[in-house]
């Protein structure tokens, strides 16, 4: 219940709302770690990774202490996931070995193989999705959500494979909405974020903009995961690929603007600033 007011707080952007629950965690085993993994979600959502860093491992070594292995995992794969949307793959790939010295159960080892297919490691990422396709052949979660989803992410780092991309997608639609993931960690809208991305790989801008605003349009789903703030720069992304020079000003602006705290070095806000200088 805590975890859910921390969770409502962050939707009010109420910061003194969800410190209120953090401290009430403190130095309870079981409690402390979830609210130290919250806090490294939330600091990454503003692009505050070297924060991020830092809560993610105090959460993994309290969730260790706490004896809760799968947690600890958890932590480390939310990890890989956000330094590699971010464009840190080094990173990306530590906290992908650091998850799997943890575990490599279903969740866990759906993100290590999501954040390596995002940083062009398509072999490893391949094999971690056949491997899930062997293991649950009956699951839903992995049939209609995790698969699509890593099966598209792999096409897109074949060149002119985004309409694959998109085709890889279509099982997912009657789900995509739901919550897939379990109290350790959450992967929510995933296959509407790659599937934005599929259409700007294919130039379809007005296609793509819809998928990144249908993230915007379900907050409580997405919370605070990054592909939260990172909707906004697809939509940017995808104007500018229709054309639309004003909307795309807008939406870069509003990234910038949840990002103004953000550290300087990310490589996605370095390439996000040069796109912005560019449009016209």
């Amino acid at each position: 219940m805590r975890f859910y007011l921390y969770l409502l707080a962050f939707l009010k952007n109420d910061v003194p709302g969800m410190a209120e629950q953090v401290s009430w965690s403190m130095g309870k085993p079981g409690r402390e770690n979830v609210m130290l993994y919250a806090e490294a979600a939330t600091a990454a959502y503003a692009g505050k990774l070297a924060s991020a860093r830092d809560f993610s491992r105090r959460a993994a070594t309290a969730a260790e202490r706490a004896g809760e292995k799968e947690m600890a995992a958890g932590c480390e794969a939310a990890s890989a996931l956000r330094e590699a949307l971010y464009g840190n793959a080094s990173e990306a790939r530590k906290h992908v070995s650091g998850t799997l010295a943890h575990s490599n159960g279903r969740d866990s080892e759906y993100v290590v193989a999501l954040a390596l297919a995002l940083i062009g490691d398509a072999a490893p990422g391949q094999s971690f999705a056949e491997d899930l396709e062997k293991r649950f052949p009956d699951d839903t979660v992995v049939r209609f959500n995790y698969l699509p989803t890593l099966r598209a992410q792999l096409a897109l780092n074949t060149p002119d494979n985004g309409a694959k991309a998109v085709e890889a997608l279509t099982v997912a639609l009657p789900y995509e909405l739901g919550v897939p993931g379990n109290s350790t960690f959450w992967t929510n809208l995933y296959p509407v974020y790659v599937r934005g991305e599929a259409f700007l790989a294919v130039h379809q801008g007005a296609q793509a903009a819809a998928e990144f605003q249908k993230i915007l349009n379900w907050p409580g789903v997405v919370v605070n995961e990054p592909i939260g703030a990172l909707a906004h720069l697809g939509l940017a992304r995808s104007y500018a690929l229709a054309g639309d020079a004003t909307k795309s000003r807008a939406a870069y602006n509003t990234f910038f603007t949840l990002w103004k705290d953000a550290d300087p070095d990310i490589p996605i806000l370095k390439r996000a600033k040069a796109e912005f200088s560019k449009i016209q």
